[in-house]
């Protein structure tokens, strides 16, 4: 079975810095061994981004969790995760995702030969004020040109995502949604 054919989780937190400490609370609201968590914390410094991430990578193998890194394929390997997510370069020896935001964006990712995508946003969110969200149709579009297992993300729950999943998405992803119990429900 090849990277691209992985059974991959349908549902994903994507951590930011805005988490702060609530970050812990919402990789506990994870299904265990049905999740996956996406490391980003991008803005922090790289000593306290790879403490941060091997405290992650730490409950994502006590709770069964798959875990990416962005951006880092050495931080990936150091932490054994099991993927890396939007790689700088694609000679990294590990499955790797990507984000994608158009059919451009969907088809490269396609070429380059990604394990699984983040098509965004979807939906208007918070997390991203002012980007143009991309609505079912087009997100659809874009998710079915990747040619890899398509996650849904921006302004998802678990209601949206059910829809989504019936017309063609794999799974979703969230941030704030993680972080409220009541979007989780369906």
């Amino acid at each position: 079975m090849t990277s691209r054919q992985r059974s991959w989780p349908r549902q994903w937190l994507m951590t930011d810095e805005r988490m702060g400490e609530r970050l812990w609370e919402a990789i506990d609201r994870l299904p265990i061994k049905h999740s996956g968590v996406v490391f980003r914390h991008y803005q922090s410094p790289p000593e306290v981004r790879a403490t941060l991430a091997g405290r992650v990578a730490e409950i994502c193998r006590r709770r069964s969790l798959t875990l990416a890194i962005a951006g880092d394929a050495e931080l990936a390997r150091t932490l054994s995760a099991d993927l890396v997510h939007n790689p700088p370069e694609l000679s990294i020896g590990m499955p790797f995702s990507r984000s994608v935001h158009s059919l451009v964006e969907a088809e490269a990712a396609r070429s380059e030969g990604a394990a699984l995508v983040f098509v965004s946003p979807v939906y208007p969110t918070s997390s991203h004020p002012g980007h143009k969200a991309l609505y079912r149709p087009a997100a659809l579009k874009i998710a079915k040109a990747a040619g890899a297992p398509a996650i849904a993300l921006g302004g998802m729950d678990a209601l949206k995502s059910a829809r989504l999943q019936r017309e063609g998405f794999y799974g979703w992803a969230g941030i704030d949604a993680w972080l409220d119990a009541k979007t989780l429900r369906t």
